[in-house]
């Protein structure tokens, strides 16, 4: 069983990943040839990680807001990010340990204070050529929210994206539609779809069930389905993305 305790550790000094990481290899027992392996923390706009092998040398970056966490911890995702480079299966108390971490509620406000500083959310007006955001954002709330999402930074993406029809940044607040989704040839039913689906990670937002993030929840599901046109909406978007 994991303590609270365990898994932070705030007036210790920086630890040395590299050697964590060295130890945490040691121990899986990995038949490969590594000349060299070093890791580091690096001021990423987030909580991310990475990991490269290449001739030999493992190099690995991690966010350096995992600067206070304990031993544990770093031993727990350098085993998730060395699994990644040598094709194996993280372990279950691995995936755990490192979750239990990172979803604390004061580790996911230093995350989302970290993207707002480091980052910019770059967005073109709510108000497109043939649909405004902002009156859909308003018009959604009031109808299937009771008015209680809060104002939410609201605008097209700068680049006509096709893959990634709309997102909800929740470090900067934001909700993004991609401006391939402005056109006199798209529905606006279609168009309130897609900020209601992003409207509803406000409403519930990713919730950790033992080593899973689950960023749909069933209780997401039901609400989606509320959509007065949700079958309809589904239909047109795999026709778009075809």
């Amino acid at each position: 069983m994991i303590h609270a305790e365990q898994l932070a550790l705030p007036f210790a000094p920086p630890p040395d990943l590299s050697e964590i990481f060295r130890r945490v290899f040691s121990r899986m027992r990995i038949r490969s040839r590594v000349v060299s392996m070093g890791a580091q923390f690096h001021p990423f706009a987030g909580l991310r990680s990475t990991i490269t092998l290449r001739n030999g040398t493992v190099k690995a970056q991690v966010s350096d807001l995992l600067g206070e966490a304990s031993p544990l911890v770093l031993e727990a995702l350098a085993e998730i990010l060395l699994t990644k480079v040598f094709r194996r299966r993280p372990s279950r108390e691995a995936r755990e340990c490192y979750l239990a971490y990172t979803f604390r509620p004061e580790i996911r406000r230093r995350i989302d204070a970290a993207r707002r500083e480091r980052s910019r959310k770059r967005l073109l007006p709510p108000r497109g050529r043939h649909h405004d955001l902002e009156v859909i954002f308003h018009s959604l709330n009031r109808r299937f929210f009771q008015g209680k999402i809060p104002p939410s930074r609201l605008g097209w993406s700068r680049h006509n994206s096709r893959r990634i029809l709309g997102h909800y940044d929740s470090g900067h607040g934001a909700i993004i539609v991609s401006r391939q989704l402005d056109s006199p040839a798209v529905p606006r039913y279609l168009v309130e779809y897609i900020v209601y689906h992003e409207m509803l990670h406000i409403r519930f937002p990713v919730e950790r069930r033992g080593h899973r993030r689950v960023v749909h929840s069933s209780e997401f599901r039901e609400a989606e389905k509320k959509f007065p046109h949700y079958e309809s909406a589904c239909r047109k978007l795999k026709h778009l993305g075809a």
